[in-house]
């Protein structure tokens, strides 16, 4: 057991170092991923928040006031991803720093320093799954899976990585309880928190949580695991609810965000599994009864105190809104959408995950599975479950994929040792090019003969390209006076970030005025979106012509406003600022 139990600051460093190579490399070329934030409007809002908590808006008003109808919306992000980048923020302005510089640099260490640990992360837990040395097959699949999915790069504030390292951290945690006993506790506070930065990791921390309490009916040994994980998860909701959420909504129910909904099942469920685990008698009968029970109990609370959160969190959606909006978010696209429409993404998500499962499968029919070979799979499947429904389910698969995809490598790099020959040199080749998610997205490039460069009807392009995500793009319109601005969805974080205005629209489900006041007005006429425009106060219109939203949106209203900007033709009650014609967004003022 030793190589488990040491080796964790060989790790770290080898993590450190990997993460300094990446670092190097964005740095080299300018950092892009700030240069341009294409479609990345989760870290452009995620920016304006953390400006607006240092500007003295309340820890716990979440309001965008500057998107949407009048007054704005509640946003259903958590302020626990907020308030390290506003520290790393505060910390280079006591320094000297201005603000645009403390502002690039916590975009640079925030997502950075999450890389990194998650590539250790994910190193340590290969290292309980493989049961050997594979150091060097997991950092190099982990830092290329890491690197490939975007969710680290520099700029990428979203609270997409957070989850991740923390889903990771609890996997790995639990995988160790067994052999570190604070291991077990840490990973329930993992799963707790990031169910508290938000709902996409419902699945997989519930999976963990199950796993927990039937290792504890199988194993009377596993008693500690399942205390330490069930009293971390509730204790930390308990926190998490009293610092996020203010004492006058906490009876207040949101199935989209932390509050009491959750803490209630983080509560019953978390601390239900640490009495359980210490009270029940050591006969598999009496922890299965107790388990079945604290189920029950479980579902008796969400049913009687919150069943409407047992609906599909997208039931009560605007049609409209389903149709033009939610059916274009990439990450919300099942696989036969994104197998269609985006090969590449489909080979770079999906096949690494998919050669994973096969290799355990094949694994199984030799042998059983250890626990923590149990545990990762478990994981695995569920995250791949949940990819077949939605592409960001494959954010977590891809990275769960590195545990086995490295075990693979380092039990051929063993024979290869022990009798080396051209065929196993050449296993170790093709075994290194098929776990690397990169070589199938180029395989997909290759064998892609006709790219689509526009969205011929709606809804033909899921990943919604947005080619108006350079600062500059928004220069002009930042140097007029502030108003309420009419644009697609898309543009609607980057005219919050990068101007003074208000954005009528925005790309986020809550926003339900504000996105139905545009398709109003985008697809009426030109008489129709002149009421919306009145009504709601609008002062400037901007056009991105290479905005796939707005293409859709002409294609499908040939006749409404915004396939006739498309065409040129304005109405009398509209005037085309000239300076700004044929530049990436296209300014007009209403009269």
């Amino acid at each position: 057991m030793t190589v488990h139990a040491t080796g964790w600051k060989n790790d770290l460093l080898l993590a450190a170092c990997a993460t300094l190579v990446v670092l190097t490399i964005n740095a080299v070329s300018g950092f892009p991923t700030l240069a341009n934030y294409g479609a990345d409007n989760d870290s452009m809002l995620r920016l304006v928040e953390v400006r607006d908590l240092l500007a003295g808006q309340g820890w716990f008003d979440l309001h965008q006031y500057r998107m949407g109808t009048a007054g704005g919306f509640v946003m259903h992000w958590s302020r626990l991803v907020d308030a390290p980048l506003a520290l790393l923020v505060m910390a280079f302005d006591a320094v000297g720093a201005s603000t645009a510089t403390a502002e690039r640099a916590a975009q640079i260490i925030w997502p950075t320093t999450l890389y990194g640990l998650t590539i250790f992360v994910l190193m340590r837990a290969s290292r309980r799954f493989a049961g050997t040395d594979v150091a060097l097959p997991s950092l190099i699949l982990s830092t290329a899976a890491l690197f490939f999915l975007m969710v680290y790069s520099p700029g990428v504030i979203d609270h997409h990585n957070v989850q991740l390292l923390l889903t990771a951290a609890s996997l790995w945690l639990l995988m160790e309880a067994p052999f570190w006993r604070p291991a077990a506790l840490l990973s329930g506070i993992c799963a707790g928190l990031t169910l508290a930065v938000g709902m996409e990791t419902a699945p997989y921390v519930a999976t963990l949580g199950i796993c927990a309490a039937v290792l504890f009916i199988l194993d009377d040994k596993e008693r500690a695991s399942a205390r330490g994980f069930g009293l971390g998860f509730a204790g930390v909701a308990l926190l998490a609810f009293v610092a996020t959420i203010r004492p006058s909504d906490w009876g207040v129910a949101q199935c989209d965000a932390f509050s009491s909904f959750q803490f209630a099942v983080a509560a019953v469920s978390g601390f239900g599994l640490a009495i359980a685990s210490t009270l029940t008698v050591s006969t598999v009968q009496a922890r299965f009864v107790s388990m079945l029970a604290l189920a029950a109990v479980v579902a008796v609370t969400v049913k009687a105190a919150f069943p409407q959160c047992l609906a599909s969190p997208y039931a009560g959606m605007d049609e409209r809104i389903r149709t033009f909006w939610l059916a274009d978010v990439a990450e919300a696209q099942p696989f036969w959408s994104v197998a269609i429409h985006q090969p590449k993404l489909m080979a770079a998500r999906y096949v690494t995950p998919f050669i994973a499962i096969l290799l355990i499968g094949f694994q199984l029919r030799s042998r059983r599975l250890r626990r923590e070979e149990m545990l990762a799979t478990i994981l695995l499947v569920v995250a791949f479950g949940v990819s077949l429904w939605q592409v960001r389910g494959s954010t977590f698969s891809v990275a769960f994929a590195v545990l086995p995809l490295s075990a693979w490598i380092a039990q051929i790099r063993l024979r290869a040792s022990a009798a080396p020959s051209w065929r196993i040199s050449t296993a170790i080749v093709m075994a290194w090019l098929v776990s690397l998610n990169a070589t199938w997205a180029g395989v997909a490039v290759a064998a892609q003969s006709v790219v689509q460069k526009a969205p011929q009807q709606i809804n033909s392009d899921p990943d919604h390209a947005v080619t108006c995500g350079k600062p500059d793009d928004f220069r002009d319109l930042a140097a007029l006076p502030a108003t309420t601005v009419l644009a697609s969805s898309n543009l609607g974080s980057g005219i919050l970030m990068f101007t003074g205005h208000r954005a009528l629209a925005g790309p986020y489900h809550r926003n339900v005025g504000g996105n139905l006041a545009m398709l109003d007005a985008f697809m009426g006429t030109p008489e129709a979106a002149r009421a919306v425009i009145q009504r709601e106060r609008v002062g400037l219109i901007a056009i991105c012509r290479g905005n796939t939203e707005e293409i859709s949106l002409g294609l499908e209203a040939p006749d409404g406003l915004a396939a006739a900007l498309l065409r040129g033709d304005l109405p009398a009650w509209l005037e085309l600022d000239q300076s700004t014609a044929g530049k990436p967004i296209e300014i007009y003022k209403v009269r």
